[in-house]
This record gives structure tokens, sequence and C-alpha cells, in this order.
């Protein structure tokens, strides 16, 4: 029997837009995600599952801020990592943030902690200093293949913490921004288009939550992406010693933000209630 014309040419169509049309829909990956899918115990882990390795950078090596010290992975099988640098807080040296190094490095990170020009540098001068190190990080240091450039963060601690609110208002391609107990005269950042989680500290006398965490994060309102962590009966000096807390979060979000690994967002969104460890937590969830 044959097929009238009008009917074969149907028939073609209805075909190619059935060819057109994958069988199953399929989401493509993400290149960025680096280690296995994460549980509580590998966010808390005194360690995360890469090995580590670390290297000097000598004060006159350097130019824009202090050197400091570089942990990384020591494997590139999965690609390059995020970089991330820490600025320590007011009369510090890098011995206050220096826990961090490693411990977001073996989560797959390339860290950075610093020192700066002098233990005396005011926040601006700090969050200057932060930039700096990132791009001595990727352009000039000896694990810069290691560094995907596109993928940067900042952190720090007291003047360090509001050092890295300064550099999130500076460089806006920045992914992530952690401020840790920040101190900053400045208490607008509503041109801050990164994603930012701050945590502040319940009994901080130094840099109160009331003056200092508190009015940072409700002023960020150009960032669709922010968090506020209260860490519960903690002092200003709470992110100098390895914090469990800290750790957690800081290393969710940066996944989460440097890397776009939405299997964080379990530890993010909904917000940690209240608890023995967490004093109050507010965020933007879901994130974007």
């Amino acid at each position: 029997m044959r097929l009238r014309s009008t009917t074969r040419a149907a028939l073609a169509l209805a075909l190619a837009a059935a060819a057109a049309v994958p069988t199953q829909a399929h989401a493509a990956p993400n290149p960025h995600e680096r280690g296995p899918a994460p549980t509580t115990a590998s966010v808390e882990a005194s360690r995360g599952p890469f090995a580590t390795a670390s290297t000097t950078v000598a004060r006159g090596s350097v130019s824009g801020f202090g050197g400091g010290t570089i942990h990384y992975p020591t494997s590139t099988a999965e690609g390059a990592f995020g970089g991330v640098a820490i600025s320590p807080g007011f009369t510090a040296s890098q011995s206050a943030v220096a826990w961090l190094g490693p411990r977001l490095a073996s989560q797959g990170f390339v860290v950075i902690t610093i020192d700066t020009n002098s233990t005396l540098d005011q926040p601006d001068s700090r969050g200057a200093q932060l930039l700096a190190a990132l791009d001595y990080l990727t352009r000039t240091s000896s694990v810069r293949t290691r560094v995907d450039a596109t993928r940067l963060a900042v952190m720090g601690h007291s003047m360090g913490g509001g050092g890295s609110l300064a550099a999130s208002r500076t460089r806006p391609a920045l992914q992530a921004a952690i401020p840790l107990t920040p101190w900053h005269g400045t208490k607008s950042w509503s041109t801050v288009r990164v994603p930012t989680m701050i945590i502040g500290a319940e009994n901080d006398s130094v840099a109160p939550v009331s003056s200092h965490s508190e009015p940072f994060y409700a002023s960020l309102t150009s960032t669709p992406d922010k968090a506020y962590l209260e860490l519960n009966n903690a002092s200003h000096s709470a992110p100098t010693s390895a914090n469990t807390t800290v750790a957690k979060y800081s290393i969710s979000w940066l996944k989460r933000f440097v890397d776009d690994d939405t299997r964080y967002d379990q530890f993010l969104c909904p917000a940690p209630a209240p608890s023995s460890l967490i004093q109050e937590y507010r965020a933007t969830c879901p994130h974007s």
C-alpha cells in the first residue's frame, strides 16, 4: 500500500521531531566538584580526603603582602583547585589563622595564610594584601598551575575579616568571602556582591556582633547569597584555633560558591537551628 504524499510528509516530520528530543535528560556534570560526596563526618573531620603539602613564601620574595604559607593538595588528578587567601587580625601574625591552611587544603583548596606588611595594618590595607596574595598565588607562585584563577575566595580574622569585606568590595569577581569575627569602622557594605558568610561570636568584646557582624550582614543588600553564623558562648578569638563549627561551615560555604558544589547545600539550607554551638544562623536560603 502506498502512502499519500501528505501522509508521508507528516510521518517524516514526526520522525524528525522525535529524533531531536533526547530519550532521557541528563544534567551536565559540575567540572569543579572535588572529592567524594560529603557527609557530616567528612566536613567536621580534622582532615579531608586530599593529602596535602606546604611551601613557605618568604616576605622578601613578594610584594603587596608580608609573605606566608601555602597549603595545597598533592594530587591534581581531579584538575585545578579553587584558591583561598586568609589574613590574621590586628597585631597578629599568620599563626593566628594557620590551622585553617591544612584543614581547608585537605578538602580540595589551595590556601595561602598570610603575614601582613605590618601587624598594625588597618582592614582596608589587609583587604588589598589579600588580593595581592591571590594574585601571587595564581600568577607567580610555585603552585600556580594547581589553582583555578577564576575561582577565588578571601577569609580573615578580626581586622583581617574586615579586610575580606574590603577585598570583596574591590574585586566583585571573587566567588566567596568569610569574615571571621570581623572588625571594621565601615558598617555598610551594600555594594558587595560576593557570596559572604559572616561568622560572629556571642561574647565578642573586641568586635561585638551588635556593632560589627550583625550590621555588616544586614548591609549586604546587593549579594543574592549571604549567611550569618553566631558562635554560641564564644569570644573574639574563637576562630584562631581549631574550631569544628568554623571549619564545617567555612568548608561548606567555599565548596558551595567556589566549587559551585550543591552537594554541600545540605549543611547550609535549611538554616541550622540554634544549638550548644550555634547561637543564631541567618541565611538567604535557598542559595542561588
